[in-house]
């Protein structure tokens, strides 16, 4: 159950004895669980109150919003289905072939997801135009680029590309912990491997496509800066567009937005259907599937896709910070002086990614146990009010918290703080802290809490020496997504983000925004370390933790 079901697959929930009746969540538990949903719904209860009390007129609403609702709808199936095929694929070919030098492509293939998707179709932009990188490798080759990187088939691209690990991770996490034995067993009984795949172990698979499937969708709803920098109007762009000039509209379409989002994730979880319980493998791994005479073609597939998602946009970036620095484009006058530039919004970044991580899964904790634990109408009810939060476009919730900071009396202070663009993340990001604690908590087999009890163990003593050993793994893993998120997350820090403090992503935006190449370049590539090596630290190199 490595990093994967983490961000994303509805959690493994081990069996409950079998009784007269299902055992009831503690009254705290509900209470505390309860609380956490009014928290995350207060911005979605916020936009829905906004949008009622407008006025806007329907019919005039439908028309304005239909064709953005219509194109954000296929954008996000688009993404979410290529996203969960490309995944799958990948996570199989790296996973349970022969394919050559598959450990050190099993390194590589999550790392585009620490590209923020605005710099990904920042760098696709850059590279596509005269001079750039990605032209002149194309034009290498006798293939003509596109006159214009704009609308849906570029926004699928990139969202694609650099949102497919959600998919691959919780995937290969799933076909790693998967017990030779089941094959073998299939094998003797005669199964071909096409049927043995399709009857033993797309089954198991299918929580963990569907999980990573509903992060893409989701993802692909809120998304703001890459359709913006692509020019492909999607809801967001008419939220952003209209949030001063047409304020019914602006909070209509958010309010079709977070329908949409909840109708997904109750489909979601109506599809996942029952938990197939899938213990830790033993130290015997499952024999690799022999691919023969499509071993190379299969290799040439995995190296093209992490090529155009990881080298291409490294190579453009790193072509955009040069010419800017050849140029003498930016406030610095040389490289040691851009790079110091950047130390400050780099410590920021990284600061608030963390506080941002630890704060979200001390909130989502006592959801995530009642979900995981507990099979209730109010888990469901928890599940999807923290769900709803990664749907709403982290401007639409950036909005809302300065509405309350401004009009509760008291609250003004809070106004363009710290403290309150931690709750922004908070409430935009809880959702993969959510699916990723949740995970944690199923890691602890009821068996074991069971024989712990009877042996007299105080609930204290449980919880210190045998549950948070445990769930360490899946908790610290489940900060990682966040911090990842976080450092990525651009409107509502640009918002909400007090004056004199400063990050990677707000640096990188407004050194767009003035022209400063060399600044812009390095800011993206900056971006991209301090993603991946947190990433790295707390989510990657832990993934066998949580199989």
């Amino acid at each position: 159950m490595a990093i994967a079901e983490l961000a994303t697959a509805t959690p493994v929930i081990p069996a409950l004895p079998k009784g007269p009746a299902a055992p009831r969540p503690p009254l705290f538990l509900r209470v505390t669980a309860l609380a956490t949903a009014l928290l995350f719904a207060a911005p979605v209860g916020y936009v829905l109150w906004r949008a009622l009390g407008l006025g806007a007129d329907v019919g005039q609403l439908v028309d304005e919003i239909g064709p953005p609702l219509w194109r954000t709808v296929q954008l996000a199936v688009l993404t979410s289905t290529t996203t969960a095929l490309l995944g799958t694929g990948l996570a199989w070919l790296l996973v349970r072939t022969d394919l050559p030098g598959r450990s050190v492509l099993r390194g590589l293939a999550p790392l585009p997801l620490v590209f923020p998707s605005f710099v990904g179709a920042a760098a696709f932009i850059a590279g596509l135009a005269p001079g750039g990188a990605l032209r002149g490798a194309l034009e290498l080759v006798g293939v003509d680029a596109p006159a214009r990187f704009r609308g849906l088939g570029p926004s699928w691209l990139v969202l694609t590309l650099f949102t497919y690990p959600y998919v691959y991770l919780p995937v290969a996490a799933r076909l790693r912990a998967l017990p030779p034995s089941w094959e073998e067993s299939a094998r003797l009984l005669g199964d071909t491997p096409r049927r043995l795949f399709g009857r033993v172990i797309l089954p198991h698979l299918r929580r963990a496509i569907l999980g990573g499937g509903l992060l893409v969708f989701l993802y692909s709803l809120s998304e703001f800066g890459a359709v913006q920098l692509l020019g492909f109007d999607t809801l967001t762009r008419v939220i952003y567009a209209t949030r001063l000039v047409d304020r019914a509209q602006s909070f209509g379409a958010a309010s079709v937005l977070l329908v949409l989002a909840v109708v997904v994730v109750l489909a979601e979880r109506r599809m996942a259907g029952a938990s197939l319980a899938v213990g830790r493998s033993a130290d015997r791994q499952n024999r690799p599937v022999a691919l023969g005479r499509w071993r190379w073609p299969a290799l040439a597939g995995v190296v093209a896709v992490l090529f155009v998602g990881l080298v291409v946009p490294l190579l453009s970036l790193g072509q955009w910070a040069l010419r800017g620095l050849t140029a003498g484009n930016g406030p610095g006058a040389n490289l040691a002086d851009e790079l110091g530039s950047l130390r400050l919004p780099a410590f920021a970044t990284a600061q608030l990614g963390l506080g941002a991580g630890v704060l979200t899964v001390v909130a989502v904790f006592p959801s995530a146990y009642l979900c995981a634990r507990y099979r209730s109408r109010l888990a469901g009810i928890v599940s999807a009010a923290v769900l709803g939060g990664f749907a709403m476009p982290g401007l639409v919730i950036a909005l809302s918290l300065v509405f309350w900071s401004l009009n509760v009396p008291g609250f003004d202070r809070f106004y363009q703080s710290v403290p309150l663009l931690l709750a922004a993340y908070v409430v935009h990001f809880g959702s993969q802290a959510m699916r990723a604690t949740e995970l944690a908590v199923a890691a602890v087999p009821d068996r074991l809490r069971e024989s712990a009890r009877l042996l007299g163990a105080s609930p204290m003593r449980r919880a210190t020496s045998l549950e948070a050993p445990l769930m360490r793994p899946g908790l610290l893993a489940a900060v990682g997504l966040v911090l990842l998120a976080t450092v990525k997350e651009l409107p509502a820090t640009l918002l909400l983000a007090p004056t004199r403090v400063d990050t990677l992503s707000t640096r990188l935006w407004k050194s767009f925004e003035e022209g400063f190449l060399a600044e812009a370049g390095l800011a993206s590539l900056a971006l991209v370390a301090v993603s991946g090596l947190l990433t790295w630290l707390l989510v990657l190199r832990r993934a066998h933790h949580l199989a």
